[in-house]
């Protein structure tokens, strides 16, 4: 039977350079980045009041129950790529498996690049405070290419000021990344003081300033339970979901993180619970200074909405507004940082394995990194800051849930029946308890939304692309299912 990739063989060419604090220190600031302190109107706005908070309370719980298959997978399976490796195995790397992690890659290609691309939109966002003209806009189109039996395929896109500035961090990004992994790792805890820095001086601030009446102004009906509260509660997760994804990324750098079947685990959940409490006191603090009716408008117009620079603008004048707005926009690079960091190495793994283009397998002759994932990365980002920020949020969360996490999630299941024989360090508690609980929270979120058929769109039509790609590659191959895979 075929054993699960190694980390010890799998790609020599890189160096493990990242202990628990680095690993921990990279998914922090890649889950914390821009968006609790660019988001959190959009959720108001979701489900219209303060009962928002649920949305980041359900979130984290959803975050724990699928970072714990992520945790078991990541400690029995470490290596570049991460769920690239886990999908590969747990449906066989022979037959359905190549064709779904293929899939997973294909699908990257897109949300990975969103992702980065919301954190530059979001760092711009913060700079309007600073330069209002940035929030101006020059031109604003949107396609619609209807689709036989699906309804239109919609693509909206805007120039303004701050998409200059967000394509600029994308490059800027990218040349700090072209470098060693070891200086890296150094470079990430400096970030990560700067995040724990500013989101602890948010909170003091709000503690000393905490009005309970504002906090839990409760619009009439708040938690009647009808169509409408779940429906604005699943908009509110998909923001939520947004805000913590990233507990995962310590995986995709199986081969460069130290120890790592007792790194990834702890890393990801200790990740994940630090971040799930500093959310939930920094929102409530903000909450109790600034009126959430405020922040309602500034979500529906999907501008003006930096804040927590109002929040310190209210608390201490404009000075500590000017000041928190520098570090926000710290945060959001640390994030962007990060993603890129992560994301970069997935492509490259699969190409390895011959399940990719090759071109993404080559790595950096002098500095030992996977430069052309890297490059191809940072291009697909810029162009994708051409987007709005809710709607690529929206996208990407949808994308991602549709083509990895529901898959991953049965996957873990799967994986435990086909293959008990496999060592695993770390096992999912309660299971299958958390599993089911996330397939079943993330289906919530895909279809208890307004207008969720929108982003369904996206997801069903790169998958058909990813299918045929897939076939014409596996043809001309002859792999599976036209053939064999090489061993």
């Amino acid at each position: 039977m075929h054993a699960p990739p190694q980390s010890n063989s799998s790609s020599p060419g890189l160096i493990r350079g990242m202990g628990l604090g680095s690993a921990t220190a990279l998914n922090m600031i890649d889950m914390i980045g821009v968006g609790p302190f660019i988001t959190m109107p959009l959720v108001l706005s979701a489900m219209g009041g303060p009962q928002a908070m649920l949305g980041w309370v359900v979130g984290a719980l959803l975050a724990v129950c699928d970072g714990l298959g992520s945790a078991e997978l990541g400690a029995a399976m470490p290596g570049s790529g991460g769920p690239y490796r886990y999908l590969n195995e747990i449906y066989g790397p022979r037959k359905w498996g190549r064709l779904i992690s293929f899939l997973f890659i294909w699908q990257l290609s897109f949300s990975a690049p969103l992702s980065i691309a919301t954190g530059c939109i979001g760092l711009a966002g913060y700079a309007a405070y600073y330069w209002p003209s940035l929030e101006t806009v020059y031109a604003a189109h949107t396609a619609a290419l209807p689709i036989p039996w699906a309804g239109p395929l919609q693509v909206s896109w805007i120039v303004t000021q701050g998409t200059a500035v967000a394509v600029i961090i994308c490059f800027l990004t990218v040349l700090l990344l072209y470098r060693r992994i070891t200086v890296i790792g150094r470079l990430s805890k400096v970030l990560w003081l700067g995040v724990m820095g500013t989101i602890g001086w948010i909170i003091f601030a709000g503690l000393t300033h905490f009005n309970a009446a504002r906090a839990f102004d409760f619009p009439p009906g708040a938690f009647t339970l009808s169509r409408g509260f779940f429906t604005g509660l699943g908009g509110a997760m998909l923001v939520a979901t947004y805000d913590y994804w990233g507990y995962y990324n310590v995986c995709y750098l199986g081969d460069e993180i130290k120890d790592p079947t007792r790194n990834i685990p702890r890393a990801l959940l200790l990740s994940i619970l630090l971040v799930a409490c500093l959310y939930l006191m920094m929102n409530l603090c903000i909450l109790a200074v600034v009126p959430w009716r405020e922040m309602l408008q500034a979500g529906q117009s999907n501008s003006g909405l930096y804040v927590v620079s109002l929040f310190m603008q209210r608390i201490y004048g404009l000075w500590a507004a000017r000041v928190v707005t520098g570090l926000v926009i710290v945060t959001a690079f640390a994030s962007v940082f990060s993603l890129m960091l992560g994301y970069s190495r997935v492509p490259y793994a699969a190409a390895l394995d011959g399940n990719y283009f090759k071109a993404f397998a080559k790595v950096h002759p002098v500095y030992r990194f996977p430069h052309v994932s890297l490059l191809a990365l940072g291009v697909v980002a810029a162009a994708f800051c051409f987007l709005r920020l809710r709607d690529a949020i929206a996208a990407l969360v949808v994308i991602r849930l549709i083509l990895q996490f529901l898959v991953q999630a049965v996957g873990l299941m799967v994986f435990r029946v086909t293959r008990p024989e496999v060592v695993r360090p770390f096992r999912m508690w309660l299971y299958p308890a958390p599993a089911l609980v996330a397939i079943a929270g993330f289906l919530f979120i895909l279809f208890n939304r307004a207008n969720w058929q929108k982003e369904i769109r996206y997801a069903v039509v790169i998958l058909l692309a990813g299918l045929v790609i897939y076939m014409i590659r596996a043809w001309r191959g002859s792999e599976w299912p036209f053939g064999s895979v090489n061993s």
